[in-house]
Protein backbone atom coordinates (compact mmCIF):
# COMPACT_ATOMS: atom_id res chain seq x y z
CA UNK A 1 0.00 0.00 0.00
CA UNK A 2 1.10 3.47 -0.67
CA UNK A 3 1.10 6.05 2.13
CA UNK A 4 -2.45 7.53 1.23
CA UNK A 5 -3.85 3.93 1.03
CA UNK A 6 -2.29 3.25 4.83
CA UNK A 7 -4.18 6.57 5.76
CA UNK A 8 -7.14 5.62 4.45
CA UNK A 9 -6.91 2.35 5.65
CA UNK A 10 -6.23 3.96 9.29
CA UNK A 11 -9.30 6.07 9.39
CA UNK A 12 -11.31 3.38 8.34
CA UNK A 13 -10.43 1.67 11.44
CA UNK A 14 -10.56 5.37 13.62
CA UNK A 15 -13.94 5.61 12.29
CA UNK A 16 -14.75 2.15 13.50
CA UNK A 17 -13.41 2.42 17.01
CA UNK A 18 -14.73 5.63 17.35
CA UNK A 19 -11.51 7.71 17.50
CA UNK A 20 -10.77 11.06 16.16
CA UNK A 21 -7.18 11.54 16.69
CA UNK A 22 -4.02 8.93 16.90
CA UNK A 23 -0.82 9.99 17.90
CA UNK A 24 2.01 8.28 16.59
CA UNK A 25 5.34 8.39 17.88
CA UNK A 26 8.80 7.30 16.79
CA UNK A 27 9.01 5.28 20.28
CA UNK A 28 8.90 1.17 20.83
CA UNK A 29 7.94 -0.02 24.11
CA UNK A 30 10.92 1.15 25.64
CA UNK A 31 11.34 5.13 24.56
CA UNK A 32 14.28 4.05 22.66
CA UNK A 33 15.62 6.51 20.16
CA UNK A 34 16.22 4.16 17.23
CA UNK A 35 13.63 1.52 17.20
CA UNK A 36 13.51 -1.95 15.65
CA UNK A 37 11.21 -2.69 12.19
CA UNK A 38 8.71 -4.14 14.26
CA UNK A 39 8.09 -0.54 15.93
CA UNK A 40 8.20 1.59 13.02
CA UNK A 41 4.37 2.82 12.82
CA UNK A 42 5.33 6.30 12.03
CA UNK A 43 7.62 5.06 9.33
CA UNK A 44 4.77 3.04 8.18
CA UNK A 45 1.85 5.57 8.11
CA UNK A 46 3.93 8.56 6.77
CA UNK A 47 6.79 7.18 4.97
CA UNK A 48 9.30 9.45 6.60
CA UNK A 49 12.13 7.83 7.43
CA UNK A 50 14.33 9.65 10.18
CA UNK A 51 14.68 8.68 13.93
CA UNK A 52 12.40 11.46 15.35
CA UNK A 53 9.66 12.56 14.73
CA UNK A 54 5.86 12.05 15.35
CA UNK A 55 3.13 12.17 13.80
CA UNK A 56 -1.09 12.93 14.29
CA UNK A 57 -3.95 11.46 11.93
CA UNK A 58 -7.13 13.21 12.09
CA UNK A 59 -9.94 12.60 9.52
CA UNK A 60 -9.23 15.36 7.60
CA UNK A 61 -5.34 15.86 7.61
CA UNK A 62 -2.07 14.20 8.46
CA UNK A 63 0.89 15.88 10.29
CA UNK A 64 4.38 15.08 10.57
CA UNK A 65 6.32 16.90 13.52
CA UNK A 66 9.98 17.17 13.40
CA UNK A 67 13.39 18.78 14.53
CA UNK A 68 15.94 20.91 12.47
CA UNK A 69 18.07 18.08 11.22
CA UNK A 70 15.47 16.23 9.14
CA UNK A 71 13.63 19.27 7.67
CA UNK A 72 15.01 19.08 4.37
CA UNK A 73 14.90 15.11 4.23
CA UNK A 74 11.69 15.17 5.56
CA UNK A 75 10.23 17.60 2.82
CA UNK A 76 11.43 15.24 0.32
CA UNK A 77 10.06 12.34 1.45
CA UNK A 78 6.67 13.66 1.96
CA UNK A 79 6.02 15.13 -1.14
CA UNK A 80 3.15 13.44 -2.57
CA UNK A 81 1.83 11.78 0.80
CA UNK A 82 -0.52 14.61 2.15
CA UNK A 83 1.31 14.11 5.18
CA UNK A 84 1.91 17.81 6.05
CA UNK A 85 5.39 18.81 7.72
CA UNK A 86 5.22 20.88 10.80
CA UNK A 87 9.11 22.36 11.54
CA UNK A 88 9.44 21.67 15.67
CA UNK A 89 10.93 25.23 16.97
CA UNK A 90 9.97 27.19 14.03
CA UNK A 91 8.02 30.69 14.44
CA UNK A 92 4.70 30.21 14.36
CA UNK A 93 4.50 25.99 14.48
CA UNK A 94 2.12 24.65 16.58
CA UNK A 95 4.00 21.84 19.22
CA UNK A 96 1.68 18.75 18.89
CA UNK A 97 0.01 19.59 22.32
CA UNK A 98 -1.06 23.10 20.97
CA UNK A 99 -2.47 21.50 17.69
CA UNK A 100 -4.66 19.35 19.76
CA UNK A 101 -5.84 21.11 22.07
CA UNK A 102 -6.90 23.64 19.51
CA UNK A 103 -7.88 20.32 16.97
CA UNK A 104 -9.96 18.48 19.41
CA UNK A 105 -13.50 19.83 20.10
CA UNK A 106 -15.33 18.51 23.41
CA UNK A 107 -16.20 15.05 23.83
CA UNK A 108 -13.94 13.22 20.91
CA UNK A 109 -11.40 10.52 21.01
CA UNK A 110 -7.35 10.75 21.21
CA UNK A 111 -5.88 7.21 20.50
CA UNK A 112 -2.39 5.97 20.48
CA UNK A 113 -0.84 2.78 21.33
CA UNK A 114 -0.21 3.19 25.09
CA UNK A 115 2.92 1.40 25.44
CA UNK A 116 4.71 3.81 22.92
CA UNK A 117 4.10 6.80 24.41
CA UNK A 118 5.42 7.68 27.80
CA UNK A 119 3.54 8.37 31.51
CA UNK A 120 4.80 11.66 31.75
CA UNK A 121 3.63 12.55 27.81
CA UNK A 122 0.32 10.56 28.51
CA UNK A 123 -0.50 12.59 32.11
CA UNK A 124 0.56 15.89 30.60
CA UNK A 125 -1.81 14.91 27.67
CA UNK A 126 -4.66 14.03 29.80
CA UNK A 127 -4.31 17.42 31.93
CA UNK A 128 -4.00 19.62 29.03
CA UNK A 129 -7.00 18.16 27.41
CA UNK A 130 -9.19 17.60 30.60
CA UNK A 131 -11.00 20.78 30.28
CA UNK A 132 -12.52 19.65 26.59
CA UNK A 133 -13.74 16.39 28.34
CA UNK A 134 -11.68 14.70 25.45
CA UNK A 135 -12.03 10.44 26.08
CA UNK A 136 -8.31 8.86 25.33
CA UNK A 137 -8.09 5.11 23.91
CA UNK A 138 -4.96 3.76 24.45
CA UNK A 139 -5.19 -0.22 24.37
CA UNK A 140 -5.07 -0.82 21.15
CA UNK A 141 -2.76 -0.89 18.93
CA UNK A 142 -4.36 0.58 15.54
CA UNK A 143 -1.36 0.39 13.54
CA UNK A 144 -0.43 -2.99 13.86
CA UNK A 145 -4.19 -3.78 12.65
CA UNK A 146 -3.78 -2.23 9.00
CA UNK A 147 0.04 -3.51 8.97
CA UNK A 148 -0.45 -6.96 7.74
CA UNK A 149 3.02 -7.88 6.65
CA UNK A 150 4.78 -5.90 10.17
CA UNK A 151 8.09 -7.59 10.99
CA UNK A 152 8.31 -10.04 13.83
CA UNK A 153 10.11 -8.77 17.45
CA UNK A 154 13.49 -9.30 17.27
CA UNK A 155 15.42 -11.90 19.19
CA UNK A 156 18.97 -11.72 18.50
CA UNK A 157 21.55 -13.75 20.71
CA UNK A 158 22.72 -12.80 23.82
CA UNK A 159 26.30 -12.01 24.65
CA UNK A 160 27.61 -11.18 28.08
CA UNK A 161 30.48 -8.68 28.58
CA UNK A 162 33.28 -9.98 30.21
CA UNK A 163 34.59 -7.58 32.92
CA UNK A 164 37.80 -6.96 31.28
CA UNK A 165 35.70 -4.68 28.71
CA UNK A 166 32.81 -3.71 31.40
CA UNK A 167 35.06 -2.72 34.57
CA UNK A 168 32.56 -3.87 36.97
CA UNK A 169 30.44 -6.81 37.79
CA UNK A 170 26.74 -7.06 37.22
CA UNK A 171 26.48 -8.11 41.25
CA UNK A 172 28.45 -5.09 41.64
CA UNK A 173 26.44 -2.81 40.02
CA UNK A 174 22.95 -4.01 41.53
CA UNK A 175 24.71 -3.59 44.91
CA UNK A 176 25.17 -0.18 43.94
CA UNK A 177 21.81 0.44 42.49
CA UNK A 178 20.00 -1.23 45.66
CA UNK A 179 22.00 1.18 48.13
CA UNK A 180 20.70 3.96 45.90
CA UNK A 181 17.08 2.33 46.32
CA UNK A 182 17.68 1.96 50.53
CA UNK A 183 18.65 6.21 50.57
CA UNK A 184 15.25 6.38 48.88
CA UNK A 185 13.07 4.05 50.63
CA UNK A 186 11.84 2.27 47.40
CA UNK A 187 11.13 -1.46 47.61
CA UNK A 188 10.71 -1.79 43.61
CA UNK A 189 12.63 -0.41 40.81
CA UNK A 190 11.33 -0.64 37.13
CA UNK A 191 13.49 -0.13 34.66
CA UNK A 192 12.49 -0.52 31.05
CA UNK A 193 15.20 1.98 28.64
CA UNK A 194 17.12 -0.87 27.24
CA UNK A 195 20.76 0.38 27.08
CA UNK A 196 20.47 0.73 31.14
CA UNK A 197 19.67 -2.75 31.57
CA UNK A 198 22.04 -3.92 29.13
CA UNK A 199 24.58 -1.85 31.08
CA UNK A 200 23.50 -3.22 34.53
CA UNK A 201 23.44 -6.62 33.49
CA UNK A 202 26.53 -6.77 31.24
CA UNK A 203 24.91 -8.12 28.66
CA UNK A 204 24.81 -6.75 24.67
CA UNK A 205 22.40 -7.88 21.53
CA UNK A 206 21.45 -6.77 17.99
CA UNK A 207 17.82 -5.88 18.68
CA UNK A 208 17.76 -2.66 17.42
CA UNK A 209 19.83 -2.27 14.30
CA UNK A 210 23.60 -0.40 15.43
CA UNK A 211 22.48 -0.50 18.72
CA UNK A 212 23.43 -3.56 20.96
CA UNK A 213 20.64 -3.67 23.29
CA UNK A 214 18.22 -6.78 24.25
CA UNK A 215 14.51 -6.02 24.18
CA UNK A 216 13.67 -6.20 27.89
CA UNK A 217 12.35 -5.38 31.10
CA UNK A 218 14.02 -5.53 34.22
CA UNK A 219 12.28 -5.15 37.96
CA UNK A 220 14.98 -4.99 40.92
CA UNK A 221 13.79 -5.54 44.58
CA UNK A 222 16.73 -6.16 47.54
CA UNK A 223 16.07 -9.72 47.30
CA UNK A 224 15.35 -10.93 43.69
CA UNK A 225 16.39 -9.23 39.83
CA UNK A 226 13.64 -10.43 37.37
CA UNK A 227 14.49 -10.01 33.66
CA UNK A 228 11.93 -10.09 31.01
CA UNK A 229 12.58 -10.88 28.32
CA UNK A 230 12.63 -13.84 25.08
CA UNK A 231 14.40 -16.91 26.10
CA UNK A 232 15.56 -18.42 23.19
CA UNK A 233 17.40 -15.23 22.78
CA UNK A 234 20.06 -16.59 25.94
CA UNK A 235 21.87 -19.46 25.38
CA UNK A 236 22.57 -21.71 28.08
CA UNK A 237 25.79 -19.93 29.56
CA UNK A 238 24.45 -17.23 29.97
CA UNK A 239 21.08 -18.53 31.50
CA UNK A 240 23.42 -20.05 33.87
CA UNK A 241 25.48 -17.06 34.93
CA UNK A 242 22.55 -14.87 35.24
CA UNK A 243 21.36 -17.14 37.50
CA UNK A 244 24.18 -17.28 39.62
CA UNK A 245 23.72 -13.51 40.14
CA UNK A 246 20.57 -13.82 41.11
CA UNK A 247 18.87 -12.69 37.71
CA UNK A 248 15.64 -14.66 36.92
CA UNK A 249 14.17 -14.64 33.38
CA UNK A 250 10.17 -14.01 32.90
CA UNK A 251 8.45 -14.10 29.33
CA UNK A 252 8.83 -10.32 28.01
CA UNK A 253 4.75 -9.33 27.79
CA UNK A 254 4.29 -10.49 31.46
CA UNK A 255 6.00 -7.46 32.82
CA UNK A 256 2.28 -6.01 32.96
CA UNK A 257 0.45 -9.04 34.96
CA UNK A 258 3.31 -9.04 37.16
CA UNK A 259 3.86 -5.05 38.29
CA UNK A 260 -0.07 -5.56 38.74
CA UNK A 261 0.84 -7.89 41.44
CA UNK A 262 3.18 -5.79 43.30
CA UNK A 263 1.11 -5.43 46.70
CA UNK A 264 -0.41 -2.89 47.81
CA UNK A 265 1.75 -0.10 50.15
CA UNK A 266 5.34 -0.76 48.66
CA UNK A 267 7.14 2.07 47.56
CA UNK A 268 8.56 1.91 43.22
CA UNK A 269 11.04 3.81 41.58
CA UNK A 270 10.93 4.57 38.05
CA UNK A 271 11.35 7.34 35.35
CA UNK A 272 7.94 8.43 33.83
CA UNK A 273 9.81 10.22 31.06
CA UNK A 274 10.95 6.63 30.14
CA UNK A 275 8.53 3.76 31.35
CA UNK A 276 5.71 3.32 28.51
CA UNK A 277 2.29 4.69 30.08
CA UNK A 278 0.65 1.29 29.93
CA UNK A 279 2.86 -0.05 32.55
CA UNK A 280 2.33 2.41 35.04
CA UNK A 281 -1.48 2.43 34.85
CA UNK A 282 -1.34 -1.65 35.45
CA UNK A 283 0.44 -0.57 38.92
CA UNK A 284 -2.43 -1.03 41.55
CA UNK A 285 -3.38 2.21 42.81
CA UNK A 286 -2.09 1.56 46.24
CA UNK A 287 1.55 1.25 44.72
CA UNK A 288 3.61 4.70 45.41
CA UNK A 289 5.44 5.74 42.74
CA UNK A 290 8.45 7.73 43.15
CA UNK A 291 9.09 8.99 39.65
CA UNK A 292 12.40 10.16 39.24
CA UNK A 293 15.12 9.70 36.91
CA UNK A 294 16.59 6.16 36.16
CA UNK A 295 18.72 5.37 38.77
CA UNK A 296 21.33 3.59 36.22
CA UNK A 297 21.63 6.87 34.64
CA UNK A 298 24.20 8.61 35.51
CA UNK A 299 26.62 5.84 36.88
CA UNK A 300 25.96 4.71 33.17
CA UNK A 301 27.05 8.14 31.60
CA UNK A 302 30.30 8.06 34.11
CA UNK A 303 32.42 5.84 32.35
CA UNK A 304 35.00 3.71 35.07
CA UNK A 305 38.55 3.60 34.65
CA UNK A 306 38.74 0.63 32.46
CA UNK A 307 36.34 1.70 30.24
CA UNK A 308 38.09 5.25 29.57
CA UNK A 309 41.58 3.43 29.11
CA UNK A 310 39.78 0.94 26.49
CA UNK A 311 37.94 3.76 24.92
CA UNK A 312 41.27 4.91 24.13
CA UNK A 313 42.04 1.94 22.40
CA UNK A 314 39.36 2.07 20.66
CA UNK A 315 39.38 5.12 19.00
CA UNK A 316 43.36 4.40 17.63
CA UNK A 317 42.09 1.31 16.16
CA UNK A 318 38.74 3.18 14.99
CA UNK A 319 41.60 6.57 13.82
CA UNK A 320 43.78 3.86 11.57
CA UNK A 321 40.69 2.90 9.74
CA UNK A 322 39.54 6.73 8.92
CA UNK A 323 43.00 7.81 8.06
CA UNK A 324 43.37 5.02 5.51
CA UNK A 325 39.93 5.78 4.60
CA UNK A 326 40.97 9.54 4.22
CA UNK A 327 44.10 8.55 2.19
CA UNK A 328 42.53 6.25 0.05
CA UNK A 329 39.33 8.70 -0.72
CA UNK A 330 41.87 11.37 -2.04
CA UNK A 331 43.62 9.33 -3.81
CA UNK A 332 41.08 7.56 -5.98
CA UNK A 333 38.49 10.33 -6.12
CA UNK A 334 37.91 11.16 -9.81
CA UNK A 335 39.98 8.09 -11.01
CA UNK A 336 38.10 5.12 -10.55
CA UNK A 337 34.10 5.02 -9.64
CA UNK A 338 33.47 6.21 -5.90
CA UNK A 339 29.90 6.62 -4.74
CA UNK A 340 28.18 7.63 -1.43
CA UNK A 341 27.70 3.94 -0.42
CA UNK A 342 30.50 2.36 -1.74
CA UNK A 343 32.72 4.80 0.26
CA UNK A 344 30.71 3.95 3.52
CA UNK A 345 31.42 0.48 2.57
CA UNK A 346 35.34 0.74 1.82
CA UNK A 347 35.20 2.19 5.52
CA UNK A 348 33.44 -0.75 7.26
CA UNK A 349 35.68 -2.87 5.55
CA UNK A 350 38.61 -0.99 7.00
CA UNK A 351 37.29 -1.16 10.48
CA UNK A 352 36.40 -4.67 9.97
CA UNK A 353 40.42 -5.09 9.89
CA UNK A 354 40.26 -4.16 13.40
CA UNK A 355 40.65 -6.40 16.51
CA UNK A 356 37.71 -6.80 18.22
CA UNK A 357 35.28 -4.42 15.34
CA UNK A 358 31.27 -5.93 15.66
CA UNK A 359 29.50 -3.01 13.51
CA UNK A 360 29.22 0.41 12.43
CA UNK A 361 27.42 2.01 15.82
CA UNK A 362 24.57 4.14 13.52
CA UNK A 363 24.41 3.93 10.04
CA UNK A 364 27.00 5.46 7.79
CA UNK A 365 26.28 9.25 6.86
CA UNK A 366 28.27 9.64 3.32
CA UNK A 367 27.03 12.63 2.20
CA UNK A 368 28.35 14.62 -0.82
CA UNK A 369 27.52 18.24 -2.19
CA UNK A 370 23.48 19.25 -1.40
CA UNK A 371 23.09 15.64 0.59
CA UNK A 372 25.34 16.88 2.92
CA UNK A 373 22.97 19.51 3.80
CA UNK A 374 20.80 17.29 5.17
CA UNK A 375 21.83 16.78 8.53
CA UNK A 376 21.57 13.21 9.13
CA UNK A 377 20.89 11.96 5.48
CA UNK A 378 22.05 8.66 4.69
CA UNK A 379 22.58 7.81 1.56
CA UNK A 380 20.25 4.44 0.14
CA UNK A 381 20.42 2.89 -3.21
CA UNK A 382 17.32 5.66 -4.59
CA UNK A 383 19.65 8.06 -3.69
CA UNK A 384 23.40 7.23 -3.96
CA UNK A 385 25.30 9.52 -6.40
CA UNK A 386 28.94 9.41 -7.13
CA UNK A 387 31.54 11.67 -5.31
CA UNK A 388 33.41 13.45 -7.72
CA UNK A 389 36.76 15.34 -7.67
CA UNK A 390 35.40 18.76 -6.43
CA UNK A 391 33.82 20.43 -3.18
CA UNK A 392 33.09 18.77 0.24
CA UNK A 393 32.30 15.37 1.14
CA UNK A 394 30.44 14.85 4.87
CA UNK A 395 30.95 11.46 6.48
CA UNK A 396 29.60 10.75 10.00
CA UNK A 397 30.53 6.95 10.99
CA UNK A 398 31.50 4.91 13.84
CA UNK A 399 32.14 1.93 14.95
CA UNK A 400 31.56 -0.70 18.21
CA UNK A 401 34.19 -2.34 19.34
CA UNK A 402 34.73 -4.93 22.58
CA UNK A 403 36.65 -1.88 24.24
CA UNK A 404 34.30 0.96 23.04
CA UNK A 405 32.19 2.67 20.47
CA UNK A 406 33.32 5.51 18.41
CA UNK A 407 31.67 8.74 16.88
CA UNK A 408 33.32 10.53 14.18
CA UNK A 409 32.91 13.53 11.60
CA UNK A 410 35.26 14.39 9.06
CA UNK A 411 34.66 16.60 6.31
CA UNK A 412 37.18 15.97 3.20
CA UNK A 413 38.11 18.02 0.49
CA UNK A 414 38.00 16.29 -2.70
CA UNK A 415 38.80 18.52 -4.64
CA UNK A 416 38.85 22.52 -5.65
CA UNK A 417 37.08 24.20 -3.08
CA UNK A 418 35.02 27.78 -3.20
CA UNK A 419 36.11 30.36 -1.06
CA UNK A 420 32.98 30.22 1.16
CA UNK A 421 33.23 26.47 1.48
CA UNK A 422 36.78 27.35 2.90
CA UNK A 423 35.50 30.03 4.79
CA UNK A 424 32.93 28.02 7.35
CA UNK A 425 34.84 24.78 7.02
CA UNK A 426 37.14 26.99 8.79
CA UNK A 427 34.54 28.92 11.35
CA UNK A 428 33.38 25.67 12.40
CA UNK A 429 36.91 24.12 13.31
CA UNK A 430 37.24 27.17 15.11
CA UNK A 431 34.64 26.86 17.54
CA UNK A 432 35.60 23.20 17.45
CA UNK A 433 38.46 23.65 18.39
CA UNK A 434 38.03 26.24 20.97
CA UNK A 435 35.57 23.84 22.69
CA UNK A 436 38.04 20.99 23.00
CA UNK A 437 39.72 22.97 24.60
CA UNK A 438 37.71 24.63 27.54
CA UNK A 439 39.11 24.97 31.02
CA UNK A 440 35.82 25.04 33.46
CA UNK A 441 34.95 24.87 36.97
CA UNK A 442 33.74 21.85 38.84
CA UNK A 443 29.58 22.11 38.30
CA UNK A 444 29.24 23.14 34.13
CA UNK A 445 27.47 21.61 32.14
CA UNK A 446 26.78 21.77 28.10
CA UNK A 447 25.09 24.37 28.29
CA UNK A 448 27.55 26.45 29.69
CA UNK A 449 30.09 25.26 27.14
CA UNK A 450 28.26 25.40 24.01
CA UNK A 451 28.80 29.08 23.29
CA UNK A 452 32.13 27.81 22.68
CA UNK A 453 31.42 26.09 19.68
CA UNK A 454 28.67 28.33 18.11
CA UNK A 455 30.55 31.69 18.59
CA UNK A 456 32.56 32.09 15.18
CA UNK A 457 29.21 31.43 13.51
CA UNK A 458 26.99 33.67 16.00
CA UNK A 459 29.58 36.32 15.22
CA UNK A 460 28.06 36.57 11.67
CA UNK A 461 24.55 35.57 12.50
CA UNK A 462 24.36 32.18 11.43
CA UNK A 463 24.06 28.73 13.31
CA UNK A 464 23.27 25.21 13.03
CA UNK A 465 19.81 23.21 13.55
CA UNK A 466 21.13 20.80 16.19
CA UNK A 467 22.86 20.00 19.60
CA UNK A 468 27.01 20.85 19.59
CA UNK A 469 27.36 17.72 21.13
CA UNK A 470 25.66 14.19 23.19
CA UNK A 471 26.69 11.69 25.27
CA UNK A 472 27.98 8.08 23.96
CA UNK A 473 27.39 4.82 25.93
CA UNK A 474 30.39 2.16 26.18
CA UNK A 475 29.39 -0.30 23.53
CA UNK A 476 25.54 0.71 23.83
CA UNK A 477 23.87 3.47 22.39
CA UNK A 478 25.82 6.16 20.50
CA UNK A 479 23.11 8.99 21.85
CA UNK A 480 23.01 8.51 25.50
CA UNK A 481 22.02 10.76 28.05
CA UNK A 482 22.60 13.25 30.54
CA UNK A 483 25.38 15.00 29.18
CA UNK A 484 25.23 17.17 26.35
CA UNK A 485 26.45 20.06 24.57
CA UNK A 486 23.19 22.84 24.44
CA UNK A 487 22.42 26.24 24.77
CA UNK A 488 18.51 25.60 24.84
CA UNK A 489 18.66 23.18 27.47
CA UNK A 490 20.44 22.56 30.28
CA UNK A 491 21.98 19.10 30.96
CA UNK A 492 23.94 17.28 33.99
CA UNK A 493 26.49 18.57 35.51
CA UNK A 494 29.81 17.14 33.17
CA UNK A 495 31.69 14.67 35.82
CA UNK A 496 34.94 12.76 35.43
CA UNK A 497 34.81 10.11 32.75
CA UNK A 498 31.75 11.43 31.32
CA UNK A 499 32.34 11.00 27.10
CA UNK A 500 30.96 13.63 24.80
CA UNK A 501 30.61 14.46 21.42
CA UNK A 502 31.96 17.67 19.97
CA UNK A 503 30.32 18.47 16.62
CA UNK A 504 29.82 21.94 15.64
CA UNK A 505 28.63 21.79 11.97
CA UNK A 506 27.31 24.59 9.01
CA UNK A 507 24.79 23.90 6.36
CA UNK A 508 23.73 25.31 3.32
CA UNK A 509 20.80 23.97 1.28
CA UNK A 510 21.76 22.57 -2.03
CA UNK A 511 25.17 23.33 -1.94
CA UNK A 512 26.97 21.87 1.19
CA UNK A 513 27.59 20.33 4.76
CA UNK A 514 30.03 20.88 7.01
CA UNK A 515 30.66 18.88 10.73
CA UNK A 516 33.53 18.53 12.96
CA UNK A 517 33.14 15.87 14.87
CA UNK A 518 35.66 14.31 17.39
CA UNK A 519 34.43 12.11 21.24
CA UNK A 520 35.77 14.09 24.00
CA UNK A 521 36.26 12.64 28.00
CA UNK A 522 35.71 15.32 30.83
CA UNK A 523 38.63 14.91 33.22
CA UNK A 524 39.65 16.59 36.42
CA UNK A 525 42.17 19.81 35.75
CA UNK A 526 43.85 21.72 38.67
CA UNK A 527 42.36 22.55 41.37
CA UNK A 528 42.85 25.50 42.96
CA UNK A 529 41.45 28.18 45.92
CA UNK A 530 38.34 28.50 43.95
CA UNK A 531 37.21 24.81 43.46
CA UNK A 532 37.87 22.47 41.46
CA UNK A 533 38.55 22.98 37.24
CA UNK A 534 37.80 20.65 34.90
CA UNK A 535 38.84 20.11 31.17
CA UNK A 536 38.56 17.54 27.83
CA UNK A 537 40.94 15.26 26.35
CA UNK A 538 40.13 14.01 22.40
CA UNK A 539 40.00 10.59 22.45
CA UNK A 540 39.09 11.03 18.62
CA UNK A 541 42.82 11.18 16.40
CA UNK A 542 42.31 11.68 12.80
CA UNK A 543 43.39 14.54 11.14
CA UNK A 544 41.35 17.74 10.00
CA UNK A 545 41.81 18.22 5.87
CA UNK A 546 44.45 20.90 5.81
CA UNK A 547 43.70 21.56 2.16
CA UNK A 548 39.89 22.97 2.94
CA UNK A 549 41.19 25.01 5.81
CA UNK A 550 41.83 28.96 5.25
CA UNK A 551 44.47 29.64 7.49
CA UNK A 552 44.17 33.27 7.54
CA UNK A 553 40.82 32.79 9.78
CA UNK A 554 42.72 31.06 12.25
CA UNK A 555 44.18 33.11 14.91
CA UNK A 556 47.93 31.88 16.73
CA UNK A 557 45.91 30.12 19.57
CA UNK A 558 43.87 28.18 17.38
CA UNK A 559 46.98 27.43 14.67
CA UNK A 560 48.58 25.94 18.10
CA UNK A 561 45.58 24.05 19.23
CA UNK A 562 45.39 22.26 15.91
CA UNK A 563 48.92 21.70 15.64
CA UNK A 564 49.47 19.87 18.73
CA UNK A 565 45.92 17.56 17.75
CA UNK A 566 47.58 16.59 14.83
CA UNK A 567 51.37 15.75 15.98
CA UNK A 568 49.47 13.76 18.66
CA UNK A 569 47.21 12.13 15.50
CA UNK A 570 50.75 11.61 13.98
CA UNK A 571 52.22 10.11 16.69
CA UNK A 572 49.58 7.70 17.73
CA UNK A 573 48.13 6.68 14.18
CA UNK A 574 51.21 6.36 11.83
CA UNK A 575 53.06 2.83 13.29
CA UNK A 576 50.37 1.17 11.90
CA UNK A 577 50.38 2.90 8.37
CA UNK A 578 51.73 1.40 5.42
CA UNK A 579 54.99 3.82 3.96
CA UNK A 580 52.86 5.69 1.62
CA UNK A 581 50.32 6.25 4.18
CA UNK A 582 52.56 7.39 6.68
CA UNK A 583 54.10 9.80 4.46
CA UNK A 584 51.17 11.48 3.42
CA UNK A 585 49.49 11.85 7.38
CA UNK A 586 52.98 13.45 7.86
CA UNK A 587 52.15 15.93 5.08
CA UNK A 588 48.39 16.17 6.19
CA UNK A 589 49.46 16.92 9.84
CA UNK A 590 51.89 19.45 9.39
CA UNK A 591 52.39 22.34 11.33
CA UNK A 592 50.41 25.20 9.92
Amino acid sequence: MTVTERLSALRALMKEKGVDAYLVPTDDFHASEYVGDYFKCRKYITGFTGSAGTAVITMDMAGLWTDGRYFIQAAQQLEGTTVELFKMGEPEVPTIHEFLKEKLTEGMCLGFDGRTVSAAEAEELKELLSDKKIRFSVEEDLIGEIWTERPALSCEPVMELDIKWAGESRAEKCARVRRKMQEKQADVFVLTSLDDIAWLLNIRGNDIHCCPVVLSYLVLTEEEALLFANEKAFGQDVLANLKKDGVVLKPYNDIYTYVNTIPAGKTVILSKANVNSRLVNSLPAEVKILDEENLTLLPKAIKNHTEVENERIAHIKDGVAVTKFIYWLKQNVGKMEITELSAAEHLFQLRKEQENFLDNSFDPIVSYGGHAAMCHYSPSPETDIPLEPKGLALCDTGGHYLEGSTDITRTIALGELTEKEQKYFTLVLKGHLRLSDARFHYGCCGQNLDYLAREPLWRLGEDYNHGTGHGVGYLLNIHEGPNSFRWKSSSAVLEEGMITSNEPGYYVENEFGIRHENLIVCKKAEKTAYGQFMCFENLTMVPFDLDAINPELLDTYEKGLLNSYHAEVYEKISPYLTEEEKNWLKEYTRAI
